[in-house]
């Protein structure tokens, strides 16, 4: 036997799966722009057009990963001990809120993943269970589903994780753009100078790090116990 024929037999066959996972860690390592075909296609070792067998386009690919990023949150929430009900009425706000901490965690560790998120024209059914599994906690809460409906709305991205408005493009003002604001905004430009977002780590956008998303979604989850005890006495 030759080396071709050796090197063929004991090489990794190329799956879909093999190709998400390759196409997120290349995301994870240089950024979304460069996760190309053909920089997919050099990560594995094979022609794009290997690619094209198990996923037809760019787009099916990052359906994918969101896919697989979605995925990866549901295994942080069961090792999370998040999947289970709460004790009682009152500890449905404590695993709603470590639910969707654990989908930031996930995200944290990809970036690039809320960009893709608003980019697709539909949800990936790992992300629809996520949201179900948050609903199902608040139903057994005793929350009607008129309540919970309003819910999601106010809560919006924040349930997958990152604060939409805020991670659009990770950008702080660009320098002089303060000074300029003090002409006609005296009052946001001062607050915008005061306040300060030193932990790249804990951040997905210019704004959304982690105490500002835990700060939001803790007002939420205050306004929407307030309003399930009232609801739960009437």
């Amino acid at each position: 036997m030759g080396p071709r024929a050796a090197e063929t037999r004991t090489r990794t066959p190329l799956t879909r799966e093999r190709v998400l996972q390759a196409a997120s860690d290349l995301a994870d390592r240089d950024g979304l722009e460069a996760l190309t075909m053909r920089a997919l296609a050099d990560s594995l070792g094979v022609e794009a057009m290997s690619i094209y067998y198990h996923l037809p386009n760019k787009d099916a690919i990052l359906d994918g990963v969101v896919e697989l990023t979605f995925a990866e949150v549901a295994t942080e929430a069961q090792g999370q001990g998040a999947g289970g009900s709460p004790a009682d009425a009152a500890g449905w706000a404590a695993a709603v809120r470590e639910r969707i901490l654990g989908a930031r965690r996930v995200l944290l560790r990809h970036p690039w993943a809320p960009v893709v998120i608003d980019q697709r024209k539909s949800f990936s059914p790992a992300m629809v269970r996520h949201v179900d599994g948050i609903v199902g906690i608040m139903r057994e809460a005793g929350m009607s589903h008129d309540l919970i409906h309003h819910s999601l709305h106010a809560i919006g991205n924040r349930i997958y994780g990152y604060v939409q408005e805020l991670s659009d493009d990770g950008q702080a003002p660009p320098p002089g753009q303060l000074e300029q604001m003090q002409s006609f905004a005296p009052n946001l430009a001062a607050m915008l100078a005061e306040v300060a977002h030193v932990d790249p780590e804990s951040t997905l956008g210019w704004c959304d790090d982690q105490v500002e998303f835990e700060f939001g979604l803790d007002l939420l989850l205050e306004g929407i116990e307030r309003r399930r005890v009232t609801e739960a006495a009437a």
